[in-house]
C-alpha cells in the first residue's frame, strides 16, 4: 500500500481501451434471432463490469476518475478520428469511403453515446457502492447484477432516444432497448465466475475493500 494501488491503474487502461473499441463497433447494427442491437454490445458491457470491480474493490471516487477518463479516451478517438478522415488519401488508396463509411460517426450518434455512457456508468456505480453499504459488503454478486440493472437501463434508454428517437419507429425502438438492456445484464451474468474470483483476488492482492461511507457521490468531483 505504500507505493498505491498496484492494478489500479491498469484496469482502469483497459476501461479506457473497451470504451474506444466500443465507438468503433457501434458502427455495424447486427441482427440475431430476430433481435436488433449495435454490434458493440459484445464488449460495451465489459465497462460496466469494470466499473463494479472498481467500485467494489477501490470506491466510487476511482471509479469517477475512471469513468472521466474514458470520456477523455472517447473525445481523444473521435478527435483523432476527424483528422484522420480530413486528410487527402493518397492516390494508389481507394478506401477512403470505406473507411469514412465504417468509422464515422454522425455528431448526434456520438454525443448520445458519450452522455449515455457517463450517466450509465455513474449510476452503476452509485448503486453498487450504496448496496455494499447497505448490505455490510455481502451479496456480491446480486449487488453486481443489481447496479447493472439500473446502470445498463439508464445507459440504453438515454443513447436510443438521444441517438434515434424521430429516426426509428418507437415499436421498433422500444424493441431494440429491451433487447440491448437484456444483453447487458446477461453478460453481467455470465462473467459473475470471472468477475467474483477477480474482485476476491484483487482485494487480497490491494489490502483494499473500500467501504464508501461518508463519500462524496457529486460526479464533478475528483476527491473522495
Amino acid at each position: 500500500m505504500a507505493d498505491g494501488p498496484r492494478y489500479l491503474g491498469l484496469i482502469t487502461g483497459v476501461f479506457c481501451g473497451a470504451l474506444v473499441s466500443t465507438i468503433i463497433l457501434s458502427g455495424k447494427i447486427a441482427a440475431v434471432a430476430g433481435a436488433t442491437f449495435p454490434a458493440s454490445i459484445v464488449l460495451f458491457p465489459l465497462t460496466f463490469l469494470i466499473g463494479d470491480v472498481l467500485t467494489e474493490v477501490y470506491g466510487y471516487a476511482a471509479t469517477r476518475r475512471a469513468v472521466w477518463a474514458g470520456l477523455i479516451s472517447e473525445l481523444l478517438w473521435i478527435a483523432s478520428y476527424t483528422a484522420a478522415a480530413a486528410l487527402p488519401p493518397a492516390p494508389f488508396w481507394p478506401h477512403q469511403d470505406t473507411f469514412s463509411a465504417l468509422l464515422g460517426q454522425t455528431p448526434r450518434i456520438a454525443l448520445a453515446g458519450m452522455i449515455a455512457y457517463v450517466c450509465g456508468e455513474f449510476v452503476n456505480a452509485y448503486v453498487l457502492a450504496r448496496m455494499k453499504i447497505a448490505s455490510g459488503g455481502g451479496y456480491l454478486a446480486l449487488r453486481m447484477i443489481g447496479s447493472t440493472v439500473f446502470g445498463a437501463a439508464t445507459d440504453t434508454a438515454i443513447v436510443l432516444v438521444i441517438a434515434f428517437y424521430g429516426v426509428i419507429p418507437a415499436g421498433q425502438l422500444l424493441k431494440m432497448g429491451l433487447a440491448v438492456w437484456v444483453l447487458k445484464v446477461m453478460w453481467e451474468i455470465l462473467a459473475l465466475p470471472i468477475s467474483l474470483p477477480l474482485v476476491r483476488w484483487l482485494k487480497r492482492r490491494e489490502q483494499i475493500d473500500y467501504f464508501d461511507v461518508g463519500t462524496d457521490f457529486n460526479p464533478f468531483r475528483l476527491q473522495r
